[in-house]
């Protein structure tokens, strides 16, 4: 797939609004993909894509494709966070979690959601109140290897504000979450 571009379109017959600024078009083109015995390009043309220029870093691409990935990151943190708390408040079954936690974490979830429910049929009248509501208020991530990330979370519910550290993995073009601390 290649880059675009925008260049100024080709003058139309179009006109503006009368006393309106002149309105100017503009076109997405293909970028030409430099090779290295390729002849230099003429002055005032497009850069090729890797190339750096005034106001375009040399590794853009690169940092677009992270940016993307640490997005896809703090949402897949966001919804499995979510749904984590709401396995241990015994809202959610925790088998719909099976496909995004590895099995180690999925264990050590059952494990806590099931004292997490033997401590509310307890006596205590606040440990009935535990997990409910529970609302992801942010999301941080951070690439520590290439197709590992870190990300932690902070959790509002009716009694306490929570932290929460996830460690993904990207497996098999999905991310797998491998390590889950729920504080």
């Amino acid at each position: 797939m290649s880059a675009l571009h925008l260049v100024p379109a080709t003058p139309s017959t179009e006109r503006s609004a009368p006393g309106g600024p002149p309105v100017r078009r503009l076109a997405a083109v293909p970028e030409p993909v430099s090779t290295p015995d390729a002849a230099p390009l003429p002055v005032g043309a497009p850069p090729a894509s890797g190339a750096a220029s005034p106001g375009r870093p040399a590794g853009n691409v690169r940092t677009l494709k992270a940016a993307g990935e640490s997005r896809e990151v703090c949402a897949i943190t966001r919804g499995t966070v979510q749904a984590a708390i709401e396995v241990l408040a015994g809202t959610r079954p925790i088998h719909q979690l099976s496909r995004r936690l590895d099995q180690r974490c999925l264990a050590s979830l059952q494990h806590r959601a099931a004292l997490t429910r033997r401590l509310a049929s307890g006596s205590s009248p606040t440990a009935g109140r535990l997990h409910r509501n529970p609302a992801v208020r942010s999301v941080r991530a951070c690439e520590v290897a290439e197709g590992v990330y870190e990300a932690s979370a902070v959790v509002v519910d009716e009694l306490r504000v929570r932290a929460v550290a996830v460690r993904l993995e990207r497996s098999n073009q999905v991310w797998r979450v491998t390590a889950l601390e729920i504080g």
